[in-house]
């Protein structure tokens, strides 16, 4: 490899993580910023644990983070050395067959993104894995927005490769993809505030059950064994996996707190 080809990809590399690490900082700061500081007050009653992470684990969460920021761009570069080797024609492809299908590419690649992550997922809970893959996410027992990214080397490298390996199957425009990113960021920084802001319906449970809430994830954190899934209800419930608590701590955790001190006296 040429030095000036090493720089294209140096550049790449460069340009992958600028756009990686601004999209990050925007949906985590925004997302802690709004329910952890300007909004603390007004949605204390949704929060579904009344303790909040030290500054300590946020810093940590964030420099984790970059390390994670780090490997996606890096894993980036599989997809962009083989366009430039003319090997990989897909996103061009799907930009020839309209908005038609880059509509039903984006919602199949959030369902596919949901299976992938439960089956791998499931798979670094394993406990010969779960040291070299998993260990420092769960590290945070509490989340906080910064958790989103807050990875193992090996699990971004195995979350990272989601992407290459679905446009690799399935022609996906560029375009596709950047409204996926924003969608996984945006639902990945949320489920992982404290704040149950999903709405329920008038029997307290989630409106729309077939999606994954706050404190699906945040039942995850706390007892590690249960509520795999990333998106949607649908695998934990088709494998047994999902807390048998799961509904009733949803509707509590969607219930004012003088409510709850009401009825218990």
């Amino acid at each position: 490899m040429t030095y000036d080809t090493l720089a294209v990809f140096a550049g790449q590399w460069l340009e992958n993580l600028t756009v990686d690490l601004t999209r990050y900082a925007i949906f985590a700061v925004a997302t802690w910023l709004v329910l952890w500081v300007l909004l603390a007050g007004c949605l204390q009653h949704l929060k579904i644990r009344p303790e909040t992470p030290s500054a300590r684990q946020l810093l940590m969460e964030f420099a984790v983070s970059l390390r994670s920021l780090a490997v996606f761009s890096t894993v980036g570069l599989f997809l962009f050395g083989l366009q430039r080797a003319g090997m990989f024609d897909g996103p061009a492809r799907a930009a020839q067959w309209g908005l038609g299908w880059g509509a039903v590419s984006l919602v199949l690649m959030i369902i596919g993104q949901d299976a992938y992550f439960y089956w791998t997922h499931r798979a670094m809970h394993h406990p010969r894995l779960f040291r070299i893959f998993h260990r420092r996410h769960h590290r945070s027992h509490n989340p906080s927005p910064f958790t989103a990214y807050s990875f193992d080397l090996a699990e971004a490298a195995v979350q990272a490769a989601f992407v290459p390996l679905w446009m690799l199957l399935v022609p996906t425009a560029w375009e596709v993809t950047g409204l996926f990113m924003l969608h996984q960021l945006f639902r990945n920084t949320l489920g992982h505030s404290g704040y149950e802001l999903y709405p329920a319906d008038r029997d307290g449970k989630p409106l729309v059950d077939w999606m994954t809430t706050v404190t699906h994830h945040d039942l995850h954190h706390a007892q590690a064994g249960w509520n795999y899934g990333l998106w949607f209800t649908w695998w934990d419930r088709l494998m047994g996996t999902e807390h048998p608590e799961y509904l009733a701590r949803y509707a509590a955790a969607r219930r004012p707190r003088r409510k709850l001190a009401t009825e218990a006296a």
